[in-house]
């Protein structure tokens, strides 16, 4: 069996790579191939020494930093990739890998983190958010995105295979593409995470510091709670916004290094997370530590979260509604104690995705070889 992984691209080492690593670890043997390498970013991961190729994007100039800009070459990059020689075609894919041609002879399994956010039910947030709500750029960008629209429904046809990251990515997939899915959850690294029973009185946030992660909604609910104290790490755009939020009760410690982050993870009371995610990493990782997490109740967090249990849930994104659940919280607390969490979260663990994964490719490609008369 001669696998093919596709990936949208490969620029930094977070959420999506770390489950396109777990699958090429699935099958080592696999050729890579991605719009864009950057081969300094995946030092000591399974990427290394993969055989990669990259797209004719790579060649463009500041593709590495400026990737994104080259997303409408993106459709015509993937289908220039000559994949006729692999028996299984694996996509992971949350804007264009799954756009890659294959024949009728081959296996197409694309493990979708979410068809692209920007071009379906997000366009009109990320328009206003990245300034091209009105104006030419404006209607440039609504175009390019409607043309986007077409061939990524389009290329739906040539997958075989759906797999979501979640049941929110499968409804996700059921609306747009009009296919079912199954869902696999993605890996997370929670051996990496020990558990420690005894917390702290502080609540923690850790994040990339951009619009849609909401920092600045659980910073504001905190500044109206003088009593309860705050801890945020992270680094991005939104970090002069959220230093002129700062109240007295609130610590900004901005970007810190993993040992310093799980430390915080590990010692917190409680991880709020105000994000509408795919799926969401960091919530497991807090639970791995034996850590509730207060989280909004869209997306993944309604299946890794368990309201209640191991953490609390609340309705709306406004710092009221944040502020609520704390209460609730600080007030009726979860009934799992910390080792309890930490159960849940190895549920989400890498041995687990290893083992779904393996059999589901493996028992699609032995019906695929009967259907071919093998």
């Amino acid at each position: 069996m001669k696998v093919a992984l596709i990936s949208d691209w490969l620029v930094s080492y977070a959420g999506s790579e770390k489950v396109e690593e777990a699958i090429l670890g699935l099958f080592p043997q696999a050729d890579v191939f991605t719009c864009v390498f950057n081969r300094e970013a995946f030092k000591g991961t399974g990427f290394e020494k993969a055989r990669v190729t990259e797209s004719f994007i790579a060649r463009l100039p500041g593709a590495l930093k400026h990737y994104q800009k080259y997303l409408p070459l993106m459709p015509l990059a993937v289908e220039q990739f000559d994949l006729s020689a692999y028996d299984v075609v694996i996509s992971s894919s949350h804007a264009v890998a799954k756009g890659v041609l294959t024949g009728p002879d081959q296996l197409h399994i694309c493990y979708c983190h979410t068809p692209i956010r920007y071009a379906w039910d997000f366009q009109h947030q990320y328009l206003n958010e990245s300034g091209m709500g009105r104006g030419l750029k404006g209607w440039l960008a609504r175009y390019l995105l409607h043309r986007f629209r077409i061939w990524d429904v389009r290329t739906a046809h040539g997958v075989d295979h759906f797999i979501a990251n979640s049941r929110y990515i499968g409804r996700r997939i059921r609306k747009v593409y009009g296919r079912d899915a199954d869902v696999i959850y993605p890996n997370v690294a929670v051996n990496d995470f020990s558990l420690v029973p005894e917390k702290e009185t502080f609540y923690l946030a850790a994040s990339r510091l951009v619009p849609y992660k909401r920092i600045d909604l659980v910073v504001e609910a905190f500044s109206r709670m003088p009593d309860r104290q705050l801890v945020v790490i992270g680094e991005g755009d939104q970090e002069d916004k959220i230093r002129r939020m700062l109240t007295p009760n609130i610590t900004f410690l901005g970007h810190q290094p993993f040992s310093e982050l799980r430390g915080y993870l590990q010692r917190a009371k409680a991880f709020v997370f105000a994000a509408e995610e795919d799926f969401g990493i960091m919530p497991i990782e807090a639970q791995a530590c034996g850590t509730p997490v207060i989280a909004y109740a869209r997306g993944g967090a309604l299946e890794t979260v368990q309201h209640g249990k191991t953490g609390f849930h609340f309705d709306r994104q406004t710092p009221e509604s944040i502020r609520e659940a704390v209460e609730n919280f600080e007030t009726k607390g979860v009934s799992f104690g910390a080792s309890e969490i930490r159960q849940h979260a190895e549920s989400f663990s890498r041995e687990r995705f290893d083992r779904e994964m393996e059999a589901f490719v493996l028992e699609r490609w032995d019906a695929l070889k009967v259907k071919r008369g093998f």
